[in-house]
Order: structure tokens, then sequence, then C-alpha cells
């Protein structure tokens, strides 16, 4: 991979932008609650989807090694952006924000585009990858944010109950012990990716539309954006520099872990938010500044940062 055509990018970019406006059309004139998406998106849909990711990719050492070096870098980084931020946001926006520091809209945004840039092995890592950013969502993150109005013991019953930590233990015992899922059940499985795109694009603009111009916080919106847009990519840079001075990574590798860097908020910010009713509008704010500027700064991104590294 010597080169990014930005043409390439922007017919997948705008057409999740597409699904962005979708929703928010049937937020505006179907009056349809998106909390029961949210729900759906967190208890079946994305389990489901990533179940059928890790038995089709087949966990090995060296990519269960990137999913734990993701998830320890997003839990970290969201450690940190939430201690930071206590002095200046109250309680709930602070534990957006810390949550929305440690991820980024790597799944229903950012796989798409991985299809499109990266060969068959790199869109594997790139799966990898995302699983230790949404184990992070779904583990800490969900602790994180649900600390912003529950106790302890609450914040842990709720971790307990979420099913993607029991579909990344089933997918590890399937390829482990090897076992191989009915082609009929697997074939069953092949519409979840896209539902997952679709239903968590459409889940921001469902969102907005119930969003008024009180909820517009430009001091919340410009810390989102820094972390997103500021650290994240700088953070992919010096890890793959890093990587590549150690270990000398593959370029499909080297390139997955730049995408991660450079995808906008996560959509999954406005579901767990909604999910746990801790200001979600906002963070759907900032969402959909970040996912707007996309078309343009990702490719931009993504050129500068492969200069920076030798890929281009």
């Amino acid at each position: 991979m010597n080169t990014i055509d930005p043409g390439a990018l922007l017919g997948p970019l705008w057409m999740l932008l597409a699904f962005v406006g979708l929703g928010w059309l049937c937020a505006r004139r179907l009056a349809i609650d998106p909390r029961p998406i949210a729900t759906l998106l967190i208890y079946i849909v994305a389990p489901l989807t990533f179940f059928r990711g890790l038995t089709l990719g087949g966990p090995t050492p060296g990519y269960l090694l990137l999913t734990l070096g993701l998830f320890v870098t997003a839990s970290l980084l969201a450690i940190a952006v939430g201690r930071l931020a206590r002095p200046f946001f109250p309680a709930q926006e602070a534990a957006v924000l810390a949550f929305s520091a440690g991820t980024g809209n790597t799944g229903y945004f950012g796989l798409p585009i991985a299809m499109v840039l990266l060969p068959p092995e790199g869109v594997t890592q790139y799966l990898f990858c995302l699983l230790g950013i949404t184990l992070y969502e779904f583990t800490v993150g969900y602790y994180l944010s649900a600390r912003g109005q529950f106790s302890v013991r609450q914040s842990l019953a709720r971790i307990v109950r979420l099913p993607l930590i029991y579909a990344f233990l089933a997918a590890l015992l399937v390829s482990g012990l090897g076992l191989t899922v009915p082609a009929a059940v697997m074939a069953g499985l092949d519409v979840f990716p896209s539902t997952y795109t679709l239903l968590g694009m459409m889940i921001i603009g469902m969102t907005l539309g119930r969003v008024s111009i009180r909820e517009f916080d430009m001091r919340f919106i410009g810390a989102c954006v820094v972390v997103r847009y500021g650290l994240w990519p700088l953070l992919a840079g010096i890890a793959v520099l890093a990587l590549q001075a150690t270990l000398g990574i593959s370029t499909e590798l080297a390139a997955a872990l730049l995408l991660v860097g450079v995808v906008p908020m996560a959509a999954n910010v406005v579901v767990v938010a909604m999910e746990l009713s801790i200001r979600p509008e906002k963070g759907a704010i900032a969402v959909l500044l970040t996912t707007l500027a996309a078309p343009l700064l990702i490719p931009l991104y993504l050129a500068g940062l492969l200069w920076l590294t030798g890929l281009r």
C-alpha cells in the first residue's frame, strides 16, 4: 500500500454521512425513538457482528496481542482524560468525555473504510485492533461512563450484563477447540456487519433530530475534537514509528493502526450515553461535527502519517 487515493475514500465516507441524514429524517418525520435501537445494538447486533468476525479471522497470539495493546491504550487514555476533565466539567459530561477519549468510530465508520483501503490481511489485523477498542467501550469505558451517575457496584453489575464480553469468550472457545460453526449459521450472520454500520450511523442522526440549540456546548465539543483529531493521530504515528524501529511491522499493520488513529468520534459515544441517560445530545453534536470533517481530514491525515512513517 504505497498511496491512498482520496477518491476511493470519498464514496464510502459520504455514504456513511448519508446514513446519518437518514436517521435524522426518521427522527424528525417519523418520530422514531433511538433508545430501543441503541439497546438493540449493544445487546444483539454488536455481539453477533464481532462473534462472526472473530470466528472468520481465527484468533492467533499475534492478533490477540493487537487487541490487548489497543485495549490498554484506550483504557489508560480514557482514565487520564477523565481525571483531567473532572475539575472543568459536570460529572456526566466528564464521564462522556472520558469515554469518548478512549475510542473512535473504528467500527461503524472505520471498518468499511478499512475494507476499501486494506488487503484481506490488513482488514483482519484492523478487525483485531477494532476489537480492542470495542472491548474497552463495553468494559472500562462503560464503567467510567456509568460511574458518572451510578455506584461502583451498580456500574460493575451493568458491565456483567453486556453480551459482547461473552461473544468474545465464545469466539475464543470456538477457535481454541477447533470447532466449526455450521455454514447455515455463518450465512445467517452475514447480515450483521452491514446492519451494525447502518444502525450505528443512523442513531447519530436520530439523536440529532431531537437536539436543540441549547445543547451546543463549544467547550465540550472543543475538548472532544482535540482528543480525537489531535491526540489520537499523534499517538498512532508515534506507535507505528516505535514498532517499525523495534519489531519491523508490516505495511498492512502500520496502515491499520494509522486508520484507528484518524477515524472520527465513536457513534457508540451516543449509544452508550443513551443507554445510561448521560447527555446523549451533547455527544451527538460532537460526533456529527467530527464525522462531517472526516471526508476532508481522513485522506489528509492518512497521507501525512504515511509520509511521516515512510510508507508512502
